[in-house]
Parts: structure tokens; C-alpha cells; sequence
């Protein structure tokens, strides 16, 4: 054969065996993309859970008055997105302190988002 006419192009093969590479690369490349797409939405979701928490708290906090012992749950939205939360009131050894344990779900209650904790104070009279 001619030496000019081989070094003018690649081999089919060659050409395969570059195409496959780069299906491999480009497919491994998508998932990682999903991936980070996938992790920044749970992300989000955490985050915003947290914020029904600390408003939970914020709003026994601002109300005043010593909650009672006990269980009590409902619904709010944040950021366009709905969420349950569940809160428990738990005695504590120092009679003055109650803890509060709000557990924040998504909207179908299925997955706890985030768990958040604080104490309220029986106020002096």
C-alpha cells in the first residue's frame, strides 16, 4: 500500500472505539449532574424544614406562657412549599424548664426533614 493513503484518517474501528469513550465520559458526566441537582434540591428541602423548626420555636418563645406537657402537630408552608411538624413537650428535672422537640416532615409526612430542640421557661412571679 501507499504510505500517504494510511496516515490519511482513522480506522472505522478506531473511530468506534473513540465515539464509545466518549459516550462513557459524557453518560457518566449527566449522572454527576443529576446528582448534584438531586443533592441540592434535598438540600433545600433540609433547609427550609429547618425553618419551620425555628419558627416553631420562635412562636412559643414569643407567646409567653409555659406550654403543657404533652404532643401536638400541624401544617405550615414555607417558601411555597408545604410541610407537618410535629412538636413534643417533655418535663424536664428543673421544674421551671420544659423541652421542646419539633420534628418537621415533607408535606406527605412520610420523611422527617429536621429535628430541632429547645427549652421553655416558666416565666417568675
Amino acid at each position: 500500500m501507499n504510505p500517504a493513503r494510511l496516515s490519511r484518517g482513522f480506522t472505522l474501528l478506531e473511530t468506534l472505539v473513540a465515539l464509545a469513550i466518549l459516550a462513557i465520559a459524557l453518560s457518566a458526566a449527566f449522572r454527576a449532574v443529576g446528582a448534584t441537582t438531586g443533592s441540592a434540591e434535598g438540600l433545600r428541602d433540609r433547609l427550609l424544614a429547618d425553618w419551620v423548626a425555628q419558627n416553631r420555636l420562635a412562636e412559643l418563645r414569643a407567646a409567653g406562657s409555659f406550654p403543657p406537657l404533652g404532643r401536638d402537630q400541624g401544617e405550615q408552608e414555607q417558601a411555597g412549599q408545604q410541610f407537618q411538624w410535629q412538636e413534643e413537650v417533655k418535663g424536664t428535672p428543673n421544674p421551671l424548664f420544659r423541652r421542646i422537640e419539633v420534628t418537621v416532615f415533607d408535606a406527605d409526612g412520610k420523611r422527617a426533614l429536621s429535628t430541632l430542640s429547645g427549652f421553655a421557661v416558666q416565666p417568675l412571679q
